[in-house]
């Protein structure tokens, strides 16, 4: 059974937008290469051919890929959320207990994640160890570097 995913309404709308793309000008792309080999001579010697052949392939996987996400995501109701908690959508303000130092994260589901953003997955060490906890709790999360030990400031919606 595929696993559902929630995004938020801006993401849902990239993975539309990319796979559009893929199904449009990706497609017209690898045809036109593949015609383009094709045109060169004998198939059964023409390497160019079977890379194209090939890229169409993974092209074609990364397509089926995407529409399975889509048909098992679902846009999280925003209105409905308990701030009570951290869950996916949150935005989270957490202190790291050992410098003192403050940032503000939302969970989001995988694909959606950009650290740069300040959008981190639920998948991730801290947003695991971020959900459920509730303000001014505190929560021992392993990272790479080692132990890290956050206090959770505040709970908000994502769009707040």
């Amino acid at each position: 059974m595929a696993k559902i995913s929630y995004y938020t309404e801006e993401g849902l709308n990239k993975l539309r937008n990319e796979l559009n793309e893929m199904k449009t000008k990706g497609r017209t792309e690898i045809a036109r290469q593949i015609a383009e080999a094709r045109d060169k001579g004998d198939l059964s010697e023409n390497a160019e051919y079977d890379a194209a052949k090939d890229a169409q392939g993974m092209h074609e996987m990364k397509i089926a890929k995407l529409e399975e996400i889509l048909s098992n995501a679902r846009v999280i109701d925003e209105s409905s959320m308990d701030t009570s908690q951290v869950s996916v959508l949150s935005k989270v303000k957490i202190k790291n207990r050992k410098n003192g130092m403050e940032v503000t994260y939302t969970l989001v589901s995988e694909e959606e994640a950009d650290l740069k953003a300040g959008k981190i997955s639920v998948g991730s060490p801290i947003g695991k160890g971020l959900l459920g906890k509730k303000v001014g709790e505190t929560t021992e999360i392993k990272v790479p570097a080692g132990m890290m030990e956050f206090e959770v400031l505040d709970i908000s919606r994502f769009s707040e």
